[in-house]
């Protein structure tokens, strides 16, 4: 194998020797070392360094968690939920006397925090508008409905019933669907309209 690289090993120790025997030498008859200017903050002293932290272009920053105020008490808690019924059946009563045939309205389900997100979404994406009308589309808020919906899809995951589960799935679903179609045609390019026939 004459093509293999040639190499030579030597010893440092051997080198080492000869240069501390050379500044014993050079120790009896002292020669002064001209002066070297001071290291300048713009560039680093020569040679190793300890680093203790990652240069500042290399960081990522880190956003500052946010500090979250402490949490009420239970007994503050309890009272403020007894308030807030209470307003809310006040409220309630006030509707009712202007509308002596409405009933009393039903406690919120989950099946109604899934609507209320399905029809946002839908609305975001231009459902709902008047006939003649241009459709006004919000597909960075479409996009962030369907985003909270998936959220709650993810947090509620084994905890829901079977009908929940399918209703908040068929609903996701359509609306990525209304998503994908919407945001497909924004993104497409403009078709030019056909030559005008010469006269």
């Amino acid at each position: 194998m004459t093509d293999a690289p040639k190499f030579e090993v030597i010893d440092r120790r051997k080198m080492k020797q000869q240069q501390e025997e050379a500044e014993s030498s050079s120790a009896q008859a002292p020669v002064p070392e001209p002066e070297k200017p001071a290291a300048t903050p713009a560039e680093p002293a020569p040679g190793p360094r300890l680093v203790t932290s990652a240069p500042q272009a290399a960081r990522t920053e880190q956003p500052a968690e946010p500090q979250l105020p402490p949490l009420p008490t239970a007994e503050e808690t309890s009272k403020q939920k007894a308030a807030y019924d209470a307003s809310a059946q006040r409220v309630e009563d006030v509707i009712r006397a202007q509308n002596p045939t409405m009933g009393s309205q039903p406690q919120p389900t989950f099946e109604q925090l899934v609507q209320q997100f399905y029809v946002s979404g839908l609305i975001q994406m231009g459902a709902g508008t008047q006939e003649g009308q241009k459709p006004r589309i919000d597909i960075i808020g479409a996009r962030a409905t369907i985003d909270l919906l998936g959220v709650l899809a993810e947090k509620t995951k084994g905890n829901l019933s079977d009908q929940e589960a399918h209703m908040l799935q068929a609903a996701l679903y359509e609306l990525r669907m209304a998503f994908l179609e919407i945001s497909g045609m924004i993104s497409m390019p403009a078709v030019p309209p056909p030559p005008k026939p010469q006269a």
